[in-house]
């Protein structure tokens, strides 16, 4: 059986608004398109998969609680099961961002192809974590992406939207 491609995505600044530390469900918000340029991967034959560091956990910032209710309020907002898997950082391990650690235990999780992959963030973390798991990168100007301009991604774009566009333009057959 092959493996299938997947686009890994940051949350916090990718697919919801950048909330400092965010610890209240009602701060979630999407950013315009997200809910339909998801649904468009999925239609392509796309597994999502939610690759976010939350140092805040270890920082004392937000509790265990505090972001899983987050989360919740995200994937409800979301509300058609378009994110295959959620994997998180919650401290300063090995398994941070830009470290590869967890783009690879989801690859092996849900058999992944991760050179037809592409993970999408608007951190130079983001881009590095792609690269460094073997995936094609891109830089969204939401969040923290206007501010990033020491990194390399394969392509940059407005938004998620636009990211879509970008890889559903450009599939490998």
């Amino acid at each position: 059986m092959s493996k299938t491609p997947a686009i890994f995505l940051d949350r916090d600044g990718t697919l919801m608004e950048d909330v400092d530390y965010c610890n209240d469900p009602k701060q979630v918000r999407l950013f315009p398109g997200v809910r339909e340029a998801l649904g468009r991967l999925r239609a392509a034959g796309y597994r999502n998969v939610i690759i976010t560091n939350q140092s805040g956990i270890k920082r004392g910032r937000i509790t265990p609680e505090q972001y899983e209710a987050v989360h919740a309020a995200l994937l409800t907002l979301l509300d058609d099961g378009s994110i295959d898997a959620t994997y998180f950082c919650p401290d300063f391990s090995e398994r941070r961002k830009p470290s590869p650690a967890m783009v690879l235990e989801a690859a092996r999780d849900l058999d992944l192809d991760l050179p037809n992959s592409y993970f999408i963030g608007d951190k130079t973390s983001d881009i590095e974590c792609g690269k460094n798991a073997g995936t094609r990168t891109i830089l969204v100007q939401t969040g923290y992406g206007n501010a990033q301009a020491n990194c390399e991604p394969d392509f940059s774009a407005k938004d998620l939207a636009a990211a879509v566009d970008f890889i559903l333009g450009n599939a490998r057959a």
